[in-house]
């Protein structure tokens, strides 16, 4: 079951959240779900406002990798991932340390979500 961990400055306390296992909800889905308050506008990976910073659990798989082009574009546009690090993600499987939450499909893993802005 995935456990997903979402911190910021903007909360009083981390709210820890289980999501389903072979759910497709994106991480920004969870957390709106938990009601945790990610910045986000267009929820569809054109704006950028749901950045977030991944942190996986020590010891636990990095299954979430695949990155949407709409996440390399504007990652890459906001200075966030360079080609680099794009290519190590498709072809190594490494994962990036910065996503779009409303990109992003949790997986079956252990991730501490971190997230700053105005929230939503």
């Amino acid at each position: 079951m995935p456990v997903v961990t979402f911190t910021s400055p903007f909360m009083h306390r981390d709210v820890r959240a289980y999501a389903t296992a072979g759910d497709t909800h994106t991480v920004l889905a969870v957390a709106l779900a938990q009601g945790v308050k990610i910045p986000h506008d267009c929820k569809d990976g054109e704006c950028g406002s749901c950045l977030i910073r991944v942190e996986y659990a020590a010891g636990k798989p990095k299954m979430a990798i695949s990155l949407t082009e709409k996440e390399k574009i504007k990652l890459h546009e906001m200075g966030k991932i360079t080609k680099e690090q794009i290519r190590a993600a498709e072809v190594d499987d490494v994962a990036p340390p910065y996503r779009l939450a409303c990109q992003f499909i949790v997986r079956e893993e252990e991730i501490t979500i971190h997230f700053e802005g105005e929230p939503a």
